[in-house]
C-alpha cells in the first residue's frame, strides 16, 4: 500500500467510541470557553458589579494589560480549533492543542502576577486549574491515543 492509500485508509477508518466522546466533550467544553471569552470582551464595570463583583475585583480585572486578554483569546481559539481538528482526526490537532495549553498556563501565571487570583479567590484558582487540566488532558489524549488511524498518518 503506497503512502497516499495509507492516508486515505487512515482517514476513512472509524474512530472508537472513547475518541468520539472525548472529542465531542472537548468541543462542548471549548464552546463554553469561547462564550466566556466573548463575555469578558463585552463586560463593562456596571455588568461586573451586577455580577456581584466587588469594586476591588472590578479594578483588578479592568486593569489587566491587553496582552493578558490576547493570551486568553489565543488559548480559547486554539483550544476550540484543536477540538474540531481532533474530531476530524487532523494531523494539526497536536500543535494546536499544545499552543492552547501553553496559552492557558501563561494566562494562569498572568492572573497570579496581576492579582486576579488574590482578588477573586478560590473560585478563579479552581476555574483556571480545571481549564489547564482540561487542556493538558486533551494534549495527553492526543499523545496516548491508541487508534491505528492516527498511527498511520
Amino acid at each position: 500500500m503506497n503512502s497516499l492509500s495509507r492516508i486515505r485508509s487512515a482517514w476513512s477508518s472509524q474512530p472508537g467510541v472513547w475518541f468520539s466522546v472525548v472529542a465531542l466533550v472537548g468541543l462542548l467544553w471549548n464552546i463554553v470557553g469561547a462564550l466566556q471569552f466573548v463575555n469578558s470582551l463585552t463586560a463593562t464595570e456596571a455588568s461586573m458589579k451586577g455580577a456581584m463583583m466587588t469594586p476591588e475585583q472590578v479594578a483588578v480585572i479592568t486593569a489587566l494589560p491587553a496582552w493578558v486578554t490576547l493570551v486568553f483569546g489565543v488559548g480559547v481559539v486554539t483550544s476550540l480549533i484543536g477540538s474540531v481538528l481532533m474530531y476530524l482526526r487532523h494531523r494539526g490537532t497536536m500543535p494546536t492543542l499544545v499552543v492552547s495549553l501553553l496559552a492557558f498556563v501563561l494566562l494562569s501565571i498572568a492572573y497570579a502576577i496581576y492579582g486576579v487570583f488574590a482578588a477573586i479567590g478560590t473560585q478563579q484558582i479552581v476555574t483556571m486549574t480545571v481549564v489547564v487540566v482540561a487542556a493538558a488532558g486533551l494534549v495527553w489524549f492526543q499523545v496516548s491515543k491508541k487508534s491505528a488511524a492516527f498511527h498511520k498518518l
